[in-house]
This record gives structure tokens, C-alpha cells and sequence, in this order.
């Protein structure tokens, strides 16, 4: 059983001020918190909301019924609505495509056990390029350009098998790249010449380079990946840099993508960590910032760092706070999904997609918005035919299973998820551009109180003078926000509720006046004056 602060039973209502008992005919009326906005107040500037294509695009992209493909881009792509309001699709902004390393092509003697995690490569070992490779990617990715997603990032997780030490799409051991001695210029090549086909507004080369990505007792391996050393990723994208540039290339390069935030500010092993420090310290030869092609930002991956609520807020405290003392680089939250056991509340298995799963989604990206400053936040499995909970879509094979994945190779069933629909709640209606603005609950913030309570965060864009708020209530009891600081356009706010049983509902409300129903993500959308 897990036990509340007593400022916590204040605001469900549990406790009156003199810390007598509050009968329980009393207890389900709303919990008052005042919420002020400041539309003066202004933080980062949003860039995007993505998801990346592994590991399923390249069955799923291939199936013959292009109905359910289409389904499944509609649900991550569209910014189109039915006919009661509801948003057809979450509209994402950014699409991360995985370019493969040759692993598929390898068959079994490439040591990963899984098939689904294995990925194709667009460079074959003579030299030729095949550009009708991984044809179900390049599908979701030609959808998502019809449906308006703004970006597209290619990532990788391993060079192509015949520029790596041992000829594997993983490590044979030690901390640095996986990359022959002579093949860093091949690298750069491929990958900008992948990005030129494609016309990739991002590349990010070395993916969560602190794990080591090796084989295990049995001699097989989970997927495709390397680790890398900081020295590997400033040689990588100098490579990269010189040859975007002189093909005058619009590609940028976007790099970090850390295993834990932690290793940003803070967490050192074996040349991979104090990263921010490394690459952006006034004092280091290694900082990089007036590379050409290059953005100024680093990305990390939030997962290990949601628990307990304290820990989640202070870690992107002193995240936020370090990559203030180095210069201000931009930050990504570039990949996250429900992994491993989460201080016993939440577990990755087995699949869980109710709304419990959506709000704990909704809090940590949140928390990654107004305590890290984010100015970007990426999902990991768009796509997800695993009996695991770190999906958006999920796939059941044509029987309805999931257990076994590999029967939905061809056909299948396609599900929603709460996951989905509490990340629309940020992607579909915070947009790129957009200023995140100052929002306060109550006399002062508190955001490890709020992280268990009601969070709200804020966002405008000045040229329609658009506001919009998103608001999570964490508790089973409704939550009365009166709002102040704002004059909106006819007094009222269109509201898009995620619940147990609505996915982005749509409705209005007074817009002095907000009642947040239990256990519920709710984005509130107005003009103000």
C-alpha cells in the first residue's frame, strides 16, 4: 500500500486544514486548484513529437492490406478529425526511420535471435547501393509525409556489418564503436548517402552508446547496436559534418541519444558520460557547437529515471540546471517506452495499455517538458507486436494472439492503447514552434507533490495567439481548476479528455472554470486576447 504526504490528502480532499477526519460523503467532491497562467513568461521553443519505426515497420509496411497500413499511419500521422470532433490520429511531428545495418541479410549466422529485430541495409557487401530495401519502412515513411509529419530522422543502431570489427551488427565487446579502423569515412558516406535519398532533415548516428551491446551466454544478441565512447561520437559527426557540408547538404546532425539522462551531467564510465561537460564545456577542445551541419542540442533517453517521483523531478532538475551552466544546448527526450519494473506500479511485462499506462506516460513526459526543458520528445515503438507495454499500436497476430509475434509477419489485428491517445494529448495539439509558457498550481509550484496529484503545463503559439494547457489529474477523484491570468476568446476552451473510456473526446468549458475528470489527461485549447 502506498502512503500519501498530508499535504497530498489536503488536495484529494482526504484531510481538512485542522487535520481532522473528512467523512467520506465528503471525499468525492472536486479538489480545488487554482491555476495561473503567464503568457509573458516564456520558456523553450517546441520543435517535435515522434516515434521511431522499429522493429516492426518492415513486416507491417509490407502486409497486402493496405486498409489496415493505413489504419495504423492514420492513428500516428493524421491531424485530420471525425465527424463527432475526435482527432482521426495522434499527428505526429517527427518520424525516426531505423537504417539497418545488414543483420536481416545474415539471417540466423547474424546472432540475433529475434527476426523481428534484425534489419535490412540499403549498402550491399560489393559496394552497390539497393534502394528497394527495407520497403516497409520506407512505406510508413512515404505515409507519414502524406499526412504532414514536419520531420524525418534517420537513426542507426550499428554500421553496416561489413565496416564492423567482427562482421556483426553488435559489439564483440569492449566500450568503443564497432567499426573497423579505416571505415569512418565509409560510415559518413553511407549514412549522408542515405540521408540525401531519402531527404532526412536529421541523421543520428550512435544510439545509446553507454550499454554495451553484446552477445550473451548463449552467444546471441538482442538486436542490432554498439556502445561508443565520447571520443567515437565527436569522430563520427566531425566525419558526418565535413561531408553534409561540402554536398551542401540540409541534413543535420542530432547525436547523444544517452541510455540515461544521467550520463549528461553526472554519470561516468569509461569515456562515456559528463557528456553536456564534454562536448559543450567552454574549456573542452571536444565541443563542437560551430560545427557545420550539426545541431546544437543532445539527446537522452528517459528511461531508469521515473521513480520515485522525487527522483524524477531531481534528475531533470540537475539536467536542465548543467546544460544552463554549459552554454544552453538544446535537449531531446529522443526515446522512452514502459521498461523493466517501475518502483512495483508499473512493469513493461506483461502488455499493458489501460488508462494507468497513459497518465504514468503523461507524467514523465510532462516532467520532461517543464523540469528538462525538452524541446523535443520521441517515443520508441511506434509499432508494437510484442506482449510488452512499450507500444503505441499494437499488433495481434490474425488470430488475435500475441504471445508468439511472429504470426503477425503478414497479417493482423490492429489496437490502440492508452499510451497512444495520452501522448496525443501533447502531440496532436502541441505543435512545432509553439512557446512553452509559465503555469502555476496553487500558492508556489511543487512539482514532486504535482507529479502524484495534477500537473499542467502551458503553450502558445503568437501568431494565432493559440494557447494551449494540458492538464493531468494522477488521482480517482475530478479535480475544479479555477484559472486565472487569461482573457479567452468567447469565454471557453475546446477540450480533448483522455480517459478509461475516451480517447481525446471532444467537448467545451467555461474558461475561468476547468473540471478534470479522475484518472484522466485533458488538453485544453483557446485564443486568447
Amino acid at each position: 500500500m502506498k502512503f500519501l504526504s498530508v499535504v497530498a490528502l489536503m488536495n484529494l480532499g482526504l484531510l481538512a486544514s485542522t487535520n481532522k477526519y473528512v467523512p467520506l460523503s465528503e471525499q468525492n467532491k472536486p479538489s480545488s486548484q487554482p491555476v495561473t497562467v503567464s503568457l509573458r513568461e516564456e520558456f523553450q521553443t517546441i520543435h517535435s513529437f515522434g516515434a521511431s519505426d522499429c522493429w516492426s515497420a518492415k513486416f507491417i509496411g509490407k502486409w497486402q492490406d493496405e486498409t489496415k497500413k493505413k489504419q495504423i499511419a492514420d492513428l500516428l500521422f493524421s491531424l485530420d478529425t471525425l465527424a463527432n470532433g475526435q482527432p482521426k490520429g495522434i499527428g505526429l511531428s517527427l518520424w525516426r526511420v531505423n537504417i539497418g545495418a545488414g543483420s536481416y541479410e545474415q539471417k540466423d549466422s547474424s546472432a540475433i535471435r529475434d527476426e523481428w529485430r534484425r534489419e535490412e541495409c540499403f549498402l550491399s557487401p560489393d559496394g552497390r547501393y539497393d534502394w528497394t530495401k527495407q520497403a516497409g519502412s520506407q512505406w510508413f515513411l512515404q505515409a507519414a509525409r502524406q499526412r504532414g509529419v514536419r520531420y524525418a530522422l534517420g537513426f542507426t543502431n550499428s554500421p553496416p556489418v561489413q565496416m564492423t570489427r567482427n562482421g556483426k551488427a553488435f559489439s564483440p565487446g569492449g566500450k568503443t564503436l564497432n567499426l573497423k579502423s579505416d571505415a569512418l569515412a565509409p560510415f559518413a558516406d553511407f549514412l549522408v548517402t542515405v540521408a540525401d535519398h531519402f531527404k532526412f532533415d536529421y541523421l543520428s548516428p550512435i544510439n545509446e552508446p553507454q550499454w554495451d551491446w553484446t552477445a550473451g551466454k548463449n552467444g546471441k544478441a538482442n538486436q542490432e547496436g554498439s556502445p561508443a565512447e565520447n571520443t567515437d561520437i565527436l569522430a563520427v559527426t566531425k566525419a558526418l559534418s565535413t561531408k553534409l557540408a561540402a554536398s551542401k547538404a540540409k541534413t543535420m546532425v542530432v547525436t547523444g541519444e544517452a541510455g540515461q539522462l544521467d550520463y549528461l551531467y553526472g554519470k561516468e564510465e569509461s569515456g562515456r558520460g559528463n557528456q553536456l561537460d564534454y562536448f559543450f564545456g567552454a574549456n573542452q577542445a571536444a565541443s563542437f557547437t560551430k560545427l557545420p551541419n550539426v545541431e546544437p542540442n543532445w539527446a537522452y533517453h528517459s528511461y531508469f529515471t521515473t521513480c520515485r517521483d522525487s527522483a524524477l523531478v531531481a534528475m531533470r532538475q540537475q539536467v536542465a540546471q548543467r546544460a544552463k551552466s554549459v552554454g544552453k544546448p538544446q535537449l531531446w527526450q529522443s526515446e522512452f517506452g514502459v521498461l523493466g519494473d517501475i518502483c512495483g506500479q508499473y512493469n513493461g511485462s506483461p502488455r499493458h495499455t489501460d488508462i494507468d499506462y497513459g497518465l504514468y506516460v503523461a507524467k514523465v513526459i510532462h516532467n520532461d517538458l517543464t523540469v528538462a526543458n525538452v524541446t523535443s520528445w520521441q517515443w520508441w515503438l511506434a509499432i508494437n507486436p510484442y506482449d510488452y507495454s512499450d507500444g503505441l499500436v499494437y499488433i495481434n497476430g490474425p488470430d488475435g494472439g500475441y504471445k508468439e509475434h511472429n504470426n503477425a509477419r503478414h497479417d493482423g489485428q490492429v489496437l490502440d492503447s492508452k499510451q497512444l491517445w495520452a501522448f496525443g494529448n501533447y502531440a496532436r495539439f502541441v505543435r512545432p514552434g509553439m512557446k512553452r509558457i509559465a503555469v502555476r498550481i496553487g500558492a508556489a509550484s511543487n512539482p514532486v507533490a504535482e507529479a502524484s496529484q495534477c500537473m499542467v503545463s502551458a503553450y502558445k503559439d503568437p501568431s494565432r495567439k493559440q494557447l494551449v494547457l494540458v492538464c493531468i489529474n494522477m488521482t480517482p477523484t475530478t479535480m475544479d481548476l479555477p484559472v486565472s491570468g487569461l482573457k479567452i476568446r468567447n469565454g471557453q476552451f475546446t477540450t480533448y479528455a483522455t480517459t478509461a473510456t475516451k480517447t481525446l473526446a471532444k467537448a467545451t468549458v467555461a474558461a475561468n472554470r476547468i473540471q478534470l475528470e479522475p484518472k484522466s489527461v485533458t488538453t485544453l485549447v483557446g485564443y486568447y486576447q
